[in-house]
């Protein structure tokens, strides 16, 4: 009996991770983040749908429901059931959002969706972050984030490429590359 229970197990995992990347391109405390290039299996979490064949924009979907469209490349914001506070702002700069160009793409008791496209050569405000955020680059980017302390660092990033970054940071950003966007959600 253990042993059918255990290939049952088996089976639903690979019907998962058939429709889902085999293995997830970000996997923390807070989120699990997949590819997928169509409906995958029921989500065992509440997830962001950013589809990358439609830039600037993202979906809501619930536990239970399939994630992706078919025949499209979509990233998957699988949100699990840990909630943790925003930092209280104490640095003196604005917190990152919302900010000039930006648009709330929806929000709800989870998350805040942002789609956002930086203009090149110019810097965003110094901005503070008070929540965790999972970054989906929508274009090949160069991108200088600086600290207040005058600390630059180059990052490359390619179109679909996703980053979780952590909350508790200060800095601005200037687009090197001709082109840069990507949507952002805030975790709650």
């Amino acid at each position: 009996m253990v042993m059918v229970q255990s290939l049952a197990a088996a089976m639903a995992s690979l019907l998962v991770s058939s429709a889902l990347c085999a293995e997830p391109l970000i996997d923390n405390e807070r989120v699990t983040v997949w590819e997928t290039t169509g409906p995958g299996a029921p989500a065992v979490h509440d997830f962001v749908g950013v589809p990358l064949a439609r830039p600037g924009t993202a979906t809501w979907g619930q536990r239970g429901e399939a994630p992706g469209v078919a025949g499209s490349k979509s990233i998957v914001i699988e949100l699990k059931d840990v909630s943790v506070a925003p930092i209280t702002n104490a640095s003196g700069y604005p917190d990152a959002f919302p900010r000039p160009r930006i648009e709330k793409l929806f929000e709800n008791d989870r998350v805040i969706v942002w789609s956002y496209r930086w203009n090149p050569g110019e810097p965003t405000p110094m901005h503070f972050h008070d929540k965790d955020t999972v970054v989906v680059y929508e274009d090949d980017t160069t991108m200088r984030s600086t600290t207040p302390e005058g600390k630059s660092v180059v990052s490359h990033y390619r179109s679909g490429e996703v980053h979780y970054n952590a909350r508790n940071r200060v800095h601005t950003e200037t687009l090197l590359s001709p082109a840069g966007s990507a949507v952002i959600t805030e975790l709650k």
